[in-house]
């Protein structure tokens, strides 16, 4: 079996020594050259499966390599040869398509290991002959070319070690797309440990992400591993990170930066190799800007962002979701699975679901609780009046409350207050009714035409015509 390669490109002579000799004892075929123009030589006539470049180069920059082999050689994993503390240097390494960084000095443990993931995932590269199952298509249910999107961008980050900020809002499955990222990816065989930010008390979490040492503090028993620790080897997922206070934020910056951490009471720290994904619902940007995120620290975790859809804009999506959700519920229950009749599937494509795909589920679980048998009929949903028409947010969902958002009205006085009839359920049903109503006529009375206006199904549609008595 013929050994790997691995191309350094460094103009200092005792990084590439060092180098060579490393990757050497691990039983690596090394080429190693000192400049832009000799790399590309070296490229143009040798297949590798794993190159070092330095960022700065005589002739040249490392992101020029790095860019060149993005573009040229896309299967190739490329590691970026920093200076020490230059983040943003590395920061614009992993945007470009490196695969991960290294500071100087180098340290070798980590290298080895940084090696041993690469080349997993060159390998896995070589295996993919492009006729697998769209990744994650098993459990990211949803054809929709939203989703359709969201699977293609999860696979392309799994092949790199670059931070990616998760954005959705609330209940839109990021913990799962992180997931999916970590399974798909060359650190699959290691831990995937998710932390809920807002969940660990600020006095107690940089014991919990760093771990601590016997007798640091009132009640430190014995050693304690950390969370960096535990996460070793694979990914750590840091769900909710808004929620970090400012104190915990420049820790966390830190052992992000150097890639080691240090526990409490601890002289030394500890070289960690983790990945970092993280998630929240709310606007990091502009918690930056008022000052409640770092950042420097919004940048670091930032390097890619990946943004998942509410559920309201892949509507299409909700008939093959709600089978599968009806499906995993007979399973865990051991009983038949629910069968959604066409009106109860009608209601859910035209309900807003402000708590998005969990909200779906605790729809489902309470209807197969509600309904006779396994048949489930539109009543048995029991949804929220509101949050149905496009551009209407309901005011409540089976999770709890949310704020309501002004629907789309044809002709409703501005002064008027629906509190002063007494029933603010007949004003919101007369809005619904107002609208499609002026949406018809100016369809001509075409349903497909005017479904397609509202932004709803044609089931949909016909749903509500059906319940507001329109012909």
């Amino acid at each position: 079996m013929s050994k790997q390669t691995v191309l350094v490109i460094d103009d200092e002579r005792d990084i590439r020594e060092l180098l060579t000799i490393t990757l050497g004892r691990m039983e690596l075929d090394v080429d190693a050259v000192g400049s832009v123009s000799e790399a590309r030589n070296a490229l143009a006539s040798r297949r590798y499966d794993l190159c070092f470049t330095d960022m700065r180069l005589p002739d040249g920059s490392g992101q020029e390599i790095i860019e060149l082999i993005a573009a040229t050689y896309p299967d190739m994993p490329v590691a970026m040869i920093t200076a020490y503390g230059n983040v943003d240097a590395a920061v614009n390494a992993l945007k470009a398509g490196a695969f991960d960084f290294v500071s100087k000095p180098v340290d070798i443990h980590l290298l080895r290991r940084l090696v041993k993931t690469a080349l997993r995932l060159s390998e896995e590269r070589k295996a993919d002959t492009g006729n697998k199952a769209a990744p994650g298509a098993d459990r990211l249910i949803g054809e929709s070319p939203v989703m359709v999107e969201v699977r293609g961008k999860i696979a392309k980050l799994a092949r790199n070690q670059a931070p990616v900020y998760i954005g959705g809002e609330s209940g839109v499955g990021k913990e799962l797309v992180a997931r999916l990222i970590h399974e798909l990816g060359p650190r699959a065989t290691g831990t995937f440990v998710p932390v809920n930010c807002g969940a660990i008390p600020s006095e107690l979490m940089e014991s919990e992400f760093f771990g601590h040492r016997k007798g640091s503090f009132t009640g430190a028993h014995a050693d304690k591993e950390g969370l960096f620790q535990a996460a070793h080897g694979g990914t750590l997922f840091l769900d909710e990170v808004a929620e970090l206070p400012l104190h915990m934020q420049v820790k966390l910056l830190r052992a992000i930066q150097e890639k080691a951490v240090r526990p409490i009471g601890g002289r030394d720290e500890v070289p960690v190799d983790v990945r970092i994904l993280s998630a929240t619902h709310k606007n990091l940007a502009a918690l930056v800007e008022q000052g409640q995120f770092r950042q420097d620290l919004f940048y670091r975790i930032n390097v890619i962002e990946l943004r998942v859809p509410p559920l309201r804009e892949r509507r299409g999506d909700v008939p093959r979701l709600a089978e599968f959700i009806l499906r995993q519920l007979a399973q865990e229950a051991g009983g038949a699975i629910g069968k959604l009749q066409p009106e109860a599937l009608a209601a859910l494509e035209a309900y807003q679901f402000p708590g998005n795909v969990r909200e779906l589920e605790n729809i489902l679980e309470r209807a197969m609780a509600m309904c006779e048998g396994d048949t489930i009929e539109a009543d048995d949903l029991m949804l929220p009046q509101r949050g149905a028409m496009p551009g209407d947010a309901p005011v409540a969902s089976a999770a709890g409350t949310a704020p309501a958002a002004a629907a789309p009205v044809a002709a409703t006085p501005a002064a008027h207050n629906p509190a002063a009839d007494g029933s603010l359920e007949d004003f919101i049903t007369n809005i619904e009714r107002e609208t499609i109503m002026k949406a018809l006529e100016e369809s001509r009375y075409n349903k497909t035409a005017t479904a397609k206006k509202l932004g709803i199904t044609f089931r949909a549609l016909r749903y509500k015509l059906k319940k507001l008595g329109i012909d």
